[in-house]
């Protein structure tokens, strides 16, 4: 077939391009021939178009085909397959995205940073396998910034595509997918007696067609999308699937992830014995692959300092590259070693992304803007000339502090580096001093941007504070933490909805939330009834919080979740309880140090927190450890703490958290003299020689600590 993709255009074609549609659709079995034919080479040429950018058949040519074969089908709709060309335009809008089940998890992949990050993967993986580490070899690909996918083909049709989702269950975006044309709706499987096959890539958009895309949105007065990966994760789920269309998503495959025959028996390992034959096979199948002829993108080794230098050439390319890669993948070929690597509860133990240095660009800072935290913590904001930089356009960066402001000597208007570390958070790395430095040096202000008190520098803090209590930002910034998911967790006061309220009057302190008129709220834009009753449902649900929740939201300084519930066990009848409590007696909790301590005897010595939560108890919320939470308290784990290392087999680490706090024991952060318990995953480092160290600590197996347990779980 390579062979006939160079030749001019076959007299066939010719001829269907003289058909006129009166003929066409004059008897029906004319019309089915020509139906056939039709879709035949609309997706032969198709094919050839989006996997070499070229192809012999003029637009014009192929549109005139396609229009013909809509139309027979039209009038013969039995004709229309689910593989014909016609149906990559969608069928208009689809209520919502079903969840489905992916065949196998879909799962992260572990990341490496440096080459000896690699070689340590190398290391772990041949002593995993042992006797079989001779016959290791690897494949090394791009590591896509696009949104993954799973394909489903059953007897060579695409039947189904879904979503990542949480890498068990995603969204059938099926729909959608059809409208790429780099997804062939009809493989030849079959051909090699796959009747059943999960295939998975990655839906990216061209550099050029993303800004393309901006430069049109712009035009039209609206954002211009943010980066490729979210051009191309939001395409995939509009729900008029023939608007998809118009973003010219495409799509890369990258492994073939099951195979079963008719029987149902799975024959990946026997029949796709090698990941790099399988890419190759995927490729001649008609999926576009990194490893096409034109992107030299693919490679295999057995010598992982060869898959190394292979990365290093990419890390210099990869502007060059047409598409967005944030790192290259480093896979074992063998699928049968694949197999017996297994995963963890996170990623396979057979591949690694070997990501790339943080990229730079070139930019101008326009301005600083200094922001007041719920702390009273001022932190200075870089407002840049917006700069896309690794797939994504940075315009705000933090400067962190002053220190940070008078080392980099920054001056309004210079033209400055911006980094992203680990291609994530973006930062100011140095100034650009060949360039014209700007005039006004950035200079901290010795008043509150907000309520303009005298700023205070404590002598332990790189940070200046503002400690007025009246400070707007900082009750501002107040009203947003306590009703954030991880405190309070009132649904429908966000961020925007809890500033809006305030910039109205309707909320000048916590308690206001307990007071709202909700009969007024409706009078306001955009608030129907069906949203204020929700709204209030919400508020009074939040009454009924567990305390810890509460003393999250009551903002204490470094109180986290791990010590809030920690405070919370402490308390006997109610949370002002806590005001007897000394730094030294707080200091006797697990990791509450000198600081800590000293911050919440600070909050309870202070008459109107006291007073915040006469009043929050009088409006009916929950200000006290709950007969459930008591229980917990005296539960088989009481008066234990427990730390997990390593990674984890037989649960995920979340639910050994959960596991622990059910039962009434306490976790720990870092091992200490403090510490009853280190339980012990596969991989444990420092902690685990920490731990023996010291020789008082329990060092457990996951099956031990499960054994401790209650024979339920």
């Amino acid at each position: 077939m390579n062979n006939l993709f160079s030749t001019p255009i076959p007299d066939e074609v010719k001829t269907l391009l003289r058909t006129k549609l009166s003929a066409a659709t004059a008897q029906a079995a004319t019309a089915e021939q020509l139906a056939k034919q039709l879709q035949h080479w609309l997706n032969h040429y198709s094919q050839l178009y989006y996997q070499t950018a070229n192809s012999p058949l003029p637009d014009t040519d192929y549109d005139y085909l396609f229009d013909l074969l809509n139309k027979i089908e039209h009038v013969f709709p039995d004709l229309r397959t689910p593989d014909s060309p016609t149906q990559r335009i969608g069928d208009g809008l689809s209520s919502n995205f079903a969840t489905i089940t992916h065949t196998i998890p879909m799962l992260s992949l572990d990341k490496a940073y440096s080459a000896d990050d690699v070689v340590g993967f190398d290391t772990s993986l041949r002593k995993l396998l042992g006797e079989s580490a001779d016959e290791v070899s690897y494949t090394v690909e791009p590591k896509f910034d696009g949104s993954s996918i799973a394909l489903l083909y059953e007897n060579d049709i695409l039947v189904r595509a879904a979503t990542r989702g949480n890498g068990t269950q995603g969204e059938d975006i099926t729909a959608n997918v059809r409208t790429i044309p780099t997804i062939p709706l009809r493989v030849n499987l079959s051909q090699y007696g796959i009747v059943r096959a999960e295939i998975r890539g990655e839906i990216i958009i061209h550099k050029q067609r993303f800004d393309q895309l901006n430069a049109q949105l712009v035009a039209k007065q609206q954002n211009p999308l943010a980066n490729p990966r979210n051009a191309a994760a939001g395409a995939l789920r509009l729900k008029d699937a023939s608007k998809v269309k118009e973003r010219a998503l495409e799509a890369f495959i990258y492994q073939l992830a099951a195979a079963f025959d008719a029987d149902g028996n799975d024959i990946l390992t026997q029949q796709c014995p090698q990941h790099y034959d399988n890419v190759l096979l995927l490729q001649q199948l008609g999926f576009r692959t990194p490893a096409a002829p034109n992107h030299n993108a693919f490679y295999q080794t057995d010598n992982i300092q060869a898959a190394i230098d292979f990365v290093e050439q990419w890390r210099q390319k990869r502007d060059d590259f047409d598409y967005e890669i944030d790192g290259m993948v480093i896979k074992l070929n063998q699928v049968a070693l694949q197999e017996r690597c297994g995963a963890t509860a996170h990623h396979p133990r057979w591949a690694i992304a070997y990501k790339f240095d943080a990229k730079q660009a070139r930019t101008i800072l326009e301005r600083v803007e200094f922001q007041v935290g719920r702390t009273g913590a001022i932190t200075p904001v870089a407002k840049l000339r917006p700069v896309a930089l690794a797939g994504v356009t940075v315009s705000s960066v933090s400067l962190h502090n002053e220190d940070f402001i008078r080392d980099k000597d920054l001056h309004i208007g210079d033209t400055v580096w911006v980094e992203r570390a680990g291609d994530v958070i973006p930062y100011i790395s140095e100034v650009d001093t060949d360039q014209p430095r700007g005039e006004q040096a950035v200079v901290f202000p010795q008043y509150c941007p907000s309520c303009q008190s005298q700023l205070y520098k404590p002598e332990d803090e790189s940070a200046w504070r503002c400690t007025a209590t009246d400070c707007p930002a900082q009750i501002e910034e107040h009203l947003i933490h306590f009703v954030a998911k991880e405190a309070m967790d009132i649904q429908g006061l966000g961020r925007d909805i809890v500033s809006r309220f305030f910039e109205l009057g309707l909320l000048k302190t916590i308690e206001d939330i307990y007071r709202l008129d909700f009969n007024h709220l409706k009078t306001l834009d955009k608030f129907g009834e069906k949203s204020v009753e929700n709204l209030r449902n919400s508020i009074e649900a939040s009454k009924k919080q567990p305390l810890y929740r509460l003393i999250i939201g009551l903002g204490i300084r470094d109180v986290g979740k791990a010590t809030a519930k920690m405070l919370a066990q402490t308390v006997e009848k109610d949370l002002p309880e806590l005001q007897q409590w000394t730094v030294e007696k707080l200091q006797t909790l697990p990791d509450i140090g000198p600081k800590v301590a000293a911050n919440i005897v600070q909050f309870f010595a202070q008459d109107n927190n006291l007073q915040l939560i006469d009043n929050l108890r009088a409006l009916g919320v929950n200000t006290q450890q709950s007969e459930d939470a008591k229980r917990i308290e005296r539960g088989i784990l009481s008066g234990y703490s427990f730390l997990f290392t390593g990674s984890l087999q037989r649960f995920s680490r979340e639910k050994a958290h959960e596991l622990v706090e059910q039962h009434g024991g306490k976790l720990l952060g870092s091992v200490s003299k403090n510490l009853h318990y280190l339980v012990v995953g596969e991989n444990a480092g420092s902690k685990l020689e920490k731990a023996q160290k010291i020789g008082t600590i329990n060092i457990l197996s996951e099956d031990e600590f499960l054994a401790l347990l209650p024979q339920e779980e």
